[in-house]
């Protein structure tokens, strides 16, 4: 059963891969023996990061800054990993930003409210759209997004309508990829629930409280409990999965 699961001889691109759900993606792939392009965007540490990772796992490991906003540095950055590699078999669209300036009349700015649209809206467009391209030339491929519980509920205590909206988002398009593109590629999405990454140092202790009385397991994830449904849906296990998207959150929308 375990070679099912196996991404041995395949290529894979991760946005947002220098840290938190996306590292962890990323070193889940390789130890499955994908060969790997780590997206990053503002931290230059990814390429010794990478260094490390290929060095550990014995796969290809390529570090590459992806501003996933800026549609032709991703279609630059596809067509070299093309390049090097060869082919790209999975593509995991995971770079965002999340919503800290409150409620949308008082106090965030018209800029504020640019900015998450234009990473996360525009910027999973943007990775879709490359590698749609990729997929349909090669007949083959799975496309994976970060969505999030916040797709699906209105998060309290804090005030994140925009962050909420750019999810739902995100979730829609996946699902309406998945009819589009069923002739040559699987689309599917994860959505997480509360994880301790870099996103969610906004919260203070307080807030931090309140999330975990709302989740029945009574934590947040690490981002390492987050992975095995994308090595679900990268690999030929989910062969027959697209459309899905596989919500963990220790429970949380269920009440």
């Amino acid at each position: 059963m375990t070679d099912i699961f196996s991404l041995k001889g395949k290529n894979a691109l991760i946005t947002g891969a220098s840290q938190g759900i996306g590292l962890a993606i990323a070193q889940a792939f390789a130890k499955a023996g994908a060969n790997i392009v780590l997206g990053y965007n503002s931290s230059p540490a990814a390429i010794e990061t990478a260094a490390a990772l290929a060095k550990e796992t014995g796969v290809t490991v390529i570090a590459e800054k992806i501003p996933v906003a800026d549609a032709s540095a991703i279609n630059a950055a596809f067509d070299r990993a093309v390049s090097e590699l060869g082919s790209l078999d999975i593509v995991v669209s995971n770079a965002g930003i999340t919503w800290t300036a409150g409620e949308l009349i008082d106090p965030p700015t018209d800029k504020e409210w640019r900015e998450i649209m234009d990473v996360n809206i525009d910027g999973n467009y943007n990775v879709a759209k490359a590698a749609g391209k990729i997929f349909k030339s090669q007949g083959k491929g799975s496309l994976i997004f970060t969505s999030s519980i916040s797709a699906l509920i209105v998060n309290v205590p804090q005030r994140q309508a925009a962050y909420n909206i750019s999810k739902a988002a995100v979730t829609a398009l996946s699902k309406n990829l998945a009819v589009e593109w069923a002739p040559f590629a699987r689309v599917n999405s994860v959505s997480p629930g509360y994880t301790i990454t870099e996103i969610t140092k906004f919260a203070d202790a307080d807030m931090r409280k309140e999330w975990i009385a709302r989740i029945p397991l009574g934590r947040e994830a690490m981002p390492s409990e987050l992975v095995g449904a994308y090595l679900y849906l990268a690999s030929d296990a989910s062969s027959f999965t697209t459309g899905a998207d596989i919500v963990i959150d220790g429970g949380y929308t269920l009440l």
